[in-house]
């Protein structure tokens, strides 16, 4: 297996909505937003988060390549809405998940509806080809060219557009709050300084940018089957595991076994023992980079000033912890760290303590910034 060309291939929550598979060039187009109009029936707000009691709108974002994602504002039960608002807090979900992975846990342990009890104004990112912003300006989710993206676009397009947004809605910075391929992102998108001045601070729960020790046994099965390679020859642009052929493919895979539901998601183009840009092959990376190989992110772009905080644990087999420390060892800016001997990648968004173990550290945190409100 070569060290640098292999990609690393993660999959998980067989039964939520999925992120697809892809590669990508993005294509020039203007940026534009505009507000929906009330939550309809079957949307993120009418079916998680109104009935819980909290207020939620909803907001489209374009990306400059044409997708339409879709924004989440939640707000407390409790809240007036026309006092003041408490400061942005942009949560992005992990891979082929979306946002409802915030709501997924008891009202009282799931992050976002902890967050807008304690008077932040939260925002749920969405990216494209999840459930909850499938569309674009001129592409059908049907057309191959829909989903001919990497997570490369999902940092540096669709984070930024939503970084952005808030940024321009509410007047305030943005607290960045980010679970496994959200973390990837994150770390990617904090590289580009544009996006960095619109961050106040980062909270990373289990963190990913290098993958070199992963110990999960289905990536490894995947990796040496090479699946990533079999799925572009058969023609498949998107997985949905709740479809009986590619719940079979798994199964295949997994040979039925329930650890198989334990994993991280996606088919992801990190390259093994590096956190490089897509690797296109030679002769597009020449026309596309300048160059033969795809460049680096480089974490030390990320700026010293910017406040990182990270929540990693022990029992992790996607967010190994000799990985988190070479992330840490490239960072130049200050990084606080929460370590749980016991936890798994999941539990970071579903573990039945979470909230007292790892949300009110991350509450903390922002907090030791002030106060400060946005419209």
């Amino acid at each position: 297996m070569s060290p640098s060309l292999v990609p690393v291939v993660l999959i998980t929550y067989l039964l939520l909505p999925l992120l697809p598979l892809s590669t990508a060039d993005a294509t020039a187009a203007t940026s534009a937003i505009h507000r929906r109009p009330p939550a309809p029936r079957g949307s993120l707000c009418s079916q998680l988060v109104q009935p819980a009691g909290y207020p939620c709108s909803e907001y489209t974002v374009q990306t400059k390549d044409g997708y339409l994602l879709a924004l989440h504002r939640v707000s407390s039960s409790g809240q007036n809405l026309r006092a003041q608002r408490g400061r942005p807090v942009l949560l992005q979900h992990g891979l082929f998940m979306g946002g409802d992975a915030w709501f997924l846990n008891s009202a009282d342990q799931s992050l976002g509806f902890i967050l807008a009890d304690h008077g932040f104004d939260v925002w749920i990112g969405n990216v494209r080809g999840t459930r909850w912003s499938y569309g674009h300006i001129s592409l059908s989710e049907r057309d191959k060219d829909f989903w001919d993206w990497s997570w490369q676009e999902l940092a540096l397009c669709d984070l930024a557009e939503m970084v952005h947004f808030i940024n321009s809605t509410t007047g305030s910075k943005v607290f960045l709050v980010g679970h496994s391929q959200g973390t990837i992102m994150s770390l990617a998108a904090l590289t580009q300084p544009d996006i960095a001045e619109m961050v106040e601070a980062a909270a990373l729960l289990s963190p990913i940018s290098y993958l070199g020790h992963i110990t999960a046994p289905l990536v490894w099965r995947m990796v040496n089957m090479h699946v990533d390679q079999m799925i572009i020859a058969m023609g498949i642009h998107q997985l949905n595991f709740r479809s009986d052929f590619d719940v079979g493919i798994m199964d295949a895979i997994c040979d039925g076994r329930i650890e198989c539901n334990d994993l991280l998601t996606s088919i992801t183009v990190i390259r093994k023992g590096s956190f490089s840009m897509y690797d296109y092959g030679v002769l597009k990376n020449l026309k596309v980079y300048g160059q033969f190989k795809p460049p680096m992110f480089d974490l030390t772009r990320i700026p010293k000033t910017m406040p990182l905080w990270m929540a990693y644990g022990g029992n992790d087999a996607l967010s190994d912890i000799t990985d988190v420390k070479q992330t840490l060892s490239e960072l130049h800016c200050k990084t606080e760290l929460v370590y749980l001997e016991n936890y798994g990648h999941v539990d970071f968004i579903l573990g039945l303590n979470a909230k007292e173990e790892i949300y009110d550290h991350m509450i903390g945190f922002f907090r030791s910034f002030g106060k400060s409100y946005s419209s």
